[in-house]
């Protein structure tokens, strides 16, 4: 598609082409099915996980509102993201307007750093169930989780906003084709004629304040944690507070190590095909998002029964 004059930004182009997995083209097809599957897994267990929340008495805890907020996240940036890549892998569906693009960037950075910000959270929440046990129903309250909340959007909305806003404000005049999926800040800033030297500081910078405190403290509240544990005395009181938290730490494992994987992709660019990065910031916007609410499904009691439930009234 030729790029052409647009009066409603000052760029020389109106809309970008998204064009996936350029040297690897088959993969497309080969995606498309399990990209789908894990689409729709993702979409049905966080509904039938924030359903399940929502009409369960028992339910109505700190810990769970906190899992609701995760999924809620989830189902955004897989609503943000998938649709538009199997559009492409289906019909072909490759342009995407100026202002859809900088939308989508800037959705995809500010609930992926809230994503974080939420495990960090739950990581503190974990921290104090095992710890402090007796002080955390007075710790861990509805009014904490508000502020909680508010500080998790409030925080990430404004540290995130820069990105979309630097990358709009440069001139894209020759090229408007980002070799991607989505529209990643760096993907589309190499398009431009400007100097983007302002974006990588402000990416890098922003993404590693942001995920890299967040990660810093969920590894120092699980150390605490490992730490208070190993004191314990009585006969199977490590086994209990271990699985008290296991959910948690193996969502935080599918998180962070997919995110590690993409980062170490992108270091060793030269090594690997430019496709599997490309690949990896699909898959992260929606494996974790189908086994978060698995995870925690099958290892909570108190989930499992309330789904139980549910699934007893649909009948």
């Amino acid at each position: 598609m030729a790029a052409h004059q647009n009066d409603t930004n000052p760029t020389g182009i109106s809309d970008f082409l998204l064009n996936c997995f350029v040297r690897s083209p088959r993969w497309q097809l080969w995606l498309s099915l399990p990209l789908s599957l894990l689409f729709l897994l993702a979409m049905g267990a966080n509904a039938i996980l924030l359903i399940t929340i929502r009409l369960e008495a028992s339910l109505h805890e700190p810990m769970y509102y906190l899992l609701s907020l995760l999924s809620l996240l989830d189902i955004v940036l897989c609503l943000t993201v998938i649709p538009k890549v199997l559009a492409i892998f289906w019909f072909d569906l490759r342009p995407i307007s100026f202002s859809a693009c900088f939308l989508q960037m800037y959705i995809m950075n500010s609930f992926l750093a809230m994503e974080s910000c939420t495990f960090m959270v739950m990581a503190f929440d974990r921290y104090i169930a095992i710890c402090h046990p007796l002080r955390y129903p007075s710790i861990i309250t509805d009014q904490f989780v508000l502020k909680a909340v508010i500080f998790i959007v409030a925080r990430n909305i404004f540290m995130c906003g820069p990105i979309p806003i630097l990358s709009a404000r440069l001139h894209y005049c020759r090229r408007n084709v980002i070799e991607n999926c989505i529209c990643a800040n760096m993907s589309v800033s190499r398009l431009s004629c400007d100097d983007v030297t302002l974006n990588r500081l402000y990416q890098f910078a922003g993404g590693w304040t942001l995920l890299g405190s967040d990660l810093i403290l969920i590894f120092l509240s699980y150390f605490l944690i490992l730490r208070a544990v190993l004191k314990l005395r009585a006969e199977g009181a490590v086994a209990k507070a271990l699985s008290t938290c296991g959910s948690h730490f193996i969502l935080i494992l599918f998180f962070s190590t997919i995110l590690l994987v993409f980062v170490l992709t992108h270091v060793a660019k030269r090594k690997v095909s430019p496709d599997v990065p490309v690949l990896l910031n699909v898959l992260h916007h929606v494996i974790p998002a189908a086994l978060n609410p698995i995870v925690y499904g099958v290892r909570t009691q108190e989930i499992k029964q309330g789904i139980q439930k549910l699934l007893k009234k649909g009948w």
